[in-house]
C-alpha cells in the first residue's frame, strides 16, 4: 500500500498547488490513500469547512491539524461530523472532534507536541493508550506529529518504532532530509515541509513576518502569495505486517 503524507498547506497558494500537483501524483505513484495538513489552510491559519471541502475534492481522504484547529470557530461542528478532518488526539477527551480514525483499513493519528507549543496531554502516553486498543490488529498505522522541536520528533520516531508504520513530523514547514526508515520497521522524518508560496518566510508574507522580528509587535500574520512549492512523503507500507518498506521526499512546483 503506498500513502502519501503532505506537508502543511498554507492558505491559498496551497490549495491551488494541491488542486494543481496531486491528481498527477496518483497515477505517477500509484497512491492508495492521500493525507493532507490543514492546519494552515485557510487565510494562513486554521481551517474552515470551505476550504477543507477545497482539499476534499482535490483528492486529499484524510485531512490532519495542529494546535491551529480552533481558529476558525465555524470548523467546530464538523469535527464531530462524518468528514475526515482530525484534531490531535492528546487534546482533552471531552474536547469536539477525534484525534484518529480508520480510513482504508489504514489508522491515521494526529498528536501535537508539547515543547514550545502549549501545554497539552502527553502524546507519548495517549499513544500507549490508542495503541492498546489496536494491538491484535496489523494494519497500517500512520502518525502526523504536529510539533515544533526536533529532539520531541525524533523521541517519538523512536518510542513508536515497531509499534506504527510511519511516524511524520509537521508544524515547522521546513522539510527535512532525514526520512528514512528505522530498524523496527517504522518510516521517519521530522518535517515533511509545507505546500506553500515560495517567496515567504515558511509560508508568511516576507514583510509581515520581517516586520514581526523587528518590533515584536503581536500582530496577525498574512499568507505570502505566488508559485507555492509542494512537499510531501510518500511511505509503502506492507499491509500483512504494518511495516514500512520504503519512503520517500516528493517535491513538486506548482505553475
Amino acid at each position: 500500500m503506498r500513502i502519501l503524507a503532505i506537508g502543511d498547506i498554507i492558505g491559498k497558494p496551497g490549495r491551488k498547488a494541491v488542486e494543481e500537483i496531486l491528481p498527477g501524483l496518483y497515477s505517477e505513484y500509484n497512491i492508495d490513500l492521500v493525507i493532507g495538513n490543514g492546519e494552515n489552510v485557510a487565510g494562513g491559519l486554521g481551517v474552515t469547512p470551505s476550504t477543507a471541502r477545497e482539499l476534499f475534492d482535490s483528492g486529499i481522504d484524510v485531512i490532519t491539524t495542529g494546535n491551529h484547529i480552533w481558529a476558525h470557530k465555524e470548523i467546530i461542528p464538523d469535527l464531530d461530523s462524518e468528514l475526515a478532518l482530525l484534531r490531535p488526539l492528546n487534546y482533552p477527551p471531552t474536547n469536539p472532534g477525534r484525534g484518529y480514525l480508520l480510513k482504508n483499513n489504514v489508522l491515521i493519528v494526529n498528536l501535537v507536541g508539547r515543547v514550545f507549543i502549549g501545554n497539552f496531554d502527553c502524546p507519548f502516553r495517549a499513544m500507549d493508550q490508542l495503541l492498546a486498543e489496536f494491538e491484535h490488529k496489523s494494519i497500517p498505522i500512520i502518525v502526523d506529529f504536529h510539533a515544533e522541536a526536533t529532539s520531541e520528533k525524533v523521541a517519538m520516531g523512536k518510542y513508536l518504532d515497531g509499534r506504527v508504520s510511519a511516524v511524520l513530523g509537521t508544524h515547522t514547514h521546513v522539510g527535512t532530509i532525514d526520512a528514512h526508515i528505522l530498524p523496527g520497521g517504522t518510516a521517519y522524518v521530522t518535517d515533511i515541509g509545507m505546500v506553500g508560496p515560495i517567496d515567504s518566510v515558511i509560508g508568511v508574507d516576507p514583510d509581515s513576518a520581517i516586520n514581526g522580528f523587528l518590533t515584536q509587535i503581536p500582530r496577525r500574520l498574512s499568507a505570502g502569495k505566488g508559485k507555492a512549492n509542494f512537499d510531501a512523503i510518500l511511505v509503502e507500507v506492507d499491509e500483512n505486517t504494518g511495516k514500512a518498506v520504503d519512503i520517500q521526499r516528493i517535491r513538486r512546483t506548482a505553475d
